[in-house]
């Protein structure tokens, strides 16, 4: 029996192995591509080792373009983003899981439809709205006239606030508080949304660092929708930002890795700092309800 467990345990840490050397190994590409001479990549050969370490790479790929800018652009959009979508995701999943009212179970399945819809078939829609935005970029009250709100900050933050799953998920960790709680609020003189305010958001330390992100690393790395709605170099987010180092004969791969080194930084960096809160949101929304 014990050599039986033991045997277990062993082919559990194999395969945790395999799988970490899964993740890590693309990482190690880029790393080691990131610090490689364009004489070395032109060679074709592939090695992990780069014949010298050229680090020098770096903050030469820093140099190519107004990185600032991009960091800006894309720190301004992630953070306005995370924090409307915290607010609005779990104030929602509040009302679905805390607040009786009728039709409640038919109106949360219709909004979790939206989980089915990939973002590339109501691209197109959500666009003409953006674009079609009443009396804000020189259009008229219907809409015409202008460009909306196309090569605008809210043009690209309005469609990636709301999300059914950041719903689902508020929603799943509300729904495991005890009744008593809000009885007990109640009892104090606590209207739903004091309760909602006073009580609870206190209480969701461990859903915002899973909601804050999980949203993060979407908004951080997004790429088509920033590119359908920007059109000026000004606007530009870093993952646009990389398509300088693509020419129209060649890809400077040393630069373009060592740029995205620096671009997923800030998300690795958020992720240890966030890993403990990280998990506890995951187990608790994922009890039975």
């Amino acid at each position: 029996m014990n050599k039986h467990i033991l045997l277990k345990k062993i082919i559990l840490k194999v395969l945790i192995m395999m799988a970490a050397l899964i993740v890590i190994l693309p990482l190690c590409v880029l790393l080691s591509t990131a610090l490689k001479s364009d004489r070395e990549i032109a060679s074709g050969f592939v090695s992990l080792m780069p014949e010298k370490l050229l680090w020098g790479n770096i903050p030469k790929a820093m140099g190519m373009g107004d990185w600032p800018r991009y960091f800006f652009n894309s720190t301004l959009i992630t953070v306005i983003t995370v924090v409307c979508s915290l607010l609005i995701n779990s104030s929602a999943g509040f009302a679905f899981a805390r607040l009786p009212f009728k039709g409640k179970n038919v109106l949360f399945y219709c909004a979790m439809t939206g989980m089915m819809l990939p973002m590339q078939i109501i691209m197109l829609p959500v666009f003409l709205q953006i674009k079609e935005f009443p009396l804000l970029g020189g259009n008229n009250l219907f809409g015409q006239g202008g460009i909306g709100l196309i090569n605008n900050y809210w043009g690209i933050i309005l469609p990636l606030i709301a999300h059914p799953f950041g719903v689902f998920m508020s929603r799943q960790y509300y729904i495991n508080f005890p009744k008593e709680l809000d009885e007990a609020a109640k009892l104090d003189g606590c209207s739903m949304l004091s309760m909602y305010v006073r009580v609870y958001l206190p209480l969701s330390k461990s859903l915002f660092a899973t909601l804050g992100l999980l949203k993060t690393v979407d908004t951080w790395n997004q790429y088509t929708w920033p590119l359908l709605v920007t059109n000026t170099k000004e606007m530009q987010t870093l993952q646009l930002a990389l398509n300088a180092f693509k020419g129209e004969n060649a890809i400077q791969w040393n630069y373009l890795m060592a740029a995205t080194i620096v671009i997923i930084f800030p998300v690795l960096v958020l992720f240890i700092f966030l890993q403990k809160y990280f998990v506890q949101g995951i187990v608790s929304t994922g009890m039975k309800d």
